[in-house]
């Protein structure tokens, strides 16, 4: 008759268990990140309008791990978000999260990303009307050492219209929409919606969720006197990022998806100012 779970509890307490990823690994190969990827997690993330935006997001979290160790610790990864569920994240606490995590799990180097639904309350440009917008924004964070390395990047929908189109037409010229990203490593002290307002202004004319008829006209008319190549936005951005002093280094990239073509425009630039 086997013993009941209680009785099994006293014979084999979890602190005799053998903790396998412990044992001494003899093949000799370190790995570079080892951890865990796609955690969905609830998030709280500051907001320059509000204080404070809940979200959701997914969450990727690796270390680095030493040829002599057979495995790491991946139920640690998740204790490190749990215990740190009511945190606020900003570029502060997200390098005491990096910080944190390597401590823990005891490796040299650690990766963090965290990627998120962000919404804005945005203002239809003539009637008013509120209606919410959201942006796909990541948070990238690496340490090594005392070395800890952070980047917001967004991603931001826009209208681009053409001006080769607009030169050459009669009447009218062709537009799309286009996803704008902007990556930048700060000094701190940047929101995600000052990211967000470099891409828009720097677009033809923005997007947003609801227009009324006067809107329309408006947007219509605001992209048709700001025709921009692809190549325009991203030079565009990189000049204001350039005289951002905040900014460390950056990257930013367009993709329009051709309203004429089966293909997208592309454009980016890369830069790591010399501060």
């Amino acid at each position: 008759m086997n013993p009941p779970v209680s009785a099994l509890a006293k014979i084999s307490p979890a602190n005799s268990v053998e903790d396998v990823q412990g044992r001494e690994d003899t093949r000799g190969i370190n790995i570079d990140r080892v951890g865990i990827r796609g955690l969905r997690h609830p998030l709280k993330v500051q907001d320059r309008a509000n204080g404070v935006q809940n979200t959701v997001s997914h969450v990727d979290l690796y270390v680095d791990l030493t040829a002599e160790q057979k495995g790491t610790h991946m139920s640690r990864f998740v204790e490190l978000l749990a215990n740190n569920n009511e945190q606020v994240f900003s570029v502060e606490s997200f390098a005491k999260l990096l910080a944190e995590m390597t401590q823990q799990l005891g490796s040299d180097k650690g990766y963090i990303t965290v990627r998120f639904p962000y919404f804005i309350n945005k203002s239809a440009p003539v009637s008013g009307v509120q209606s919410l917008m959201d942006y796909e924004v990541t948070l990238n964070g690496q340490i090594e050492g005392d070395n800890t390395r952070i980047s917001v990047e967004v991603c931001v929908p826009v209208t681009s219209l053409c001006p080769c189109s607009k030169a050459i037409s009669e009447y009218g010229a062709h537009n799309q929409r286009s996803h704008v990203t902007i990556k930048a490593r700060t000094r701190g002290g940047i929101w995600i919606e000052d990211l967000i307002d470099i891409a828009e202004s720097q677009a033809s004319c923005d997007v947003y969720g609801t227009l009324k008829r006067l809107d329309e006209k408006y947007v219509t008319e605001r992209a048709y006197d700001n025709p921009k190549f692809v190549e325009d936005m991203v030079r565009d951005m990189a000049e204001v990022l350039n005289n951002d002093d905040r900014v460390e280094a950056y990257s930013v990239a367009s993709e329009n998806f051709e309203s004429i073509h089966n293909h997208s425009a592309y454009a980016r630039i890369e830069c790591e100012k010399d501060l």
